[in-house]
């Protein structure tokens, strides 16, 4: 999961037009630099998501690069988008992706945007919105619960992430529609 924000946090998506682009740009590089999984478009930052097909931040690049490049294109806006770099959390297995998906889905209803996740035209939580199916071979939280995954073989090097909260399991669903 990536978050990036605007520049000094402007709430640049807060116009539809700005926030429809960044959606447009979202699934223009979908499937050639990654796998969309899930995503929000919050006034002054974005939630995505994602599977890189290359790294992580060559599929940032095109995101930010490419929305970017279009603003000035087709908005006519010369001014600075973005903060430079980005938010990074490695997805470790299926529980940690059900949480990060519901904090996704969640976050404009926090801050107040809409009452329900499913109202905001702007996040994959809206209807409509078609997104690639969730990736293989998530490790399950714990045997008893495998959320419907193969079981994985143990992972073979020690892996850390910078933060780590134990929460309860969420059942995985997935609103992936595969071709």
């Amino acid at each position: 999961m990536v978050t990036s924000s605007t520049w000094e946090r402007r709430a640049l998506f807060q116009a539809e037009p700005w926030a429809k682009l960044l959606i447009g740009t979202l699934y223009h590089y979908r499937g050639t630099a990654y796998l969309l999984h899930e995503f929000a478009i919050m006034p002054d930052h974005i939630h995505v998501l994602m599977t890189p097909l290359t790294s992580l931040e060559k599929a940032l690049q095109f995101i930010k690069g490419g929305f970017s490049f279009r603003a000035k294109k087709e908005l006519g806006s010369n001014m600075e988008v973005w903060q430079k770099g980005f938010q990074d959390h490695r997805i470790r297995d299926a529980g940690d992706y059900a949480q990060h998906i519901r904090y996704i889905h969640e976050n404009p209803v926090r801050r107040h945007l809409c009452e329900h996740a499913s109202e905001y035209p702007f996040s994959s939580a809206h209807p409509g919105f078609e997104l690639d199916a969730v990736p293989q071979g998530l490790k399950p939280q714990s045997i008893d619960e495998s959320y419907g995954a193969a079981k994985a073989a143990p992972l073979q090097g020690k892996t850390e992430t910078p933060f780590q909260t134990q929460t309860e399991p969420v059942p995985l669903q997935s609103k992936a529609k595969t071709a």
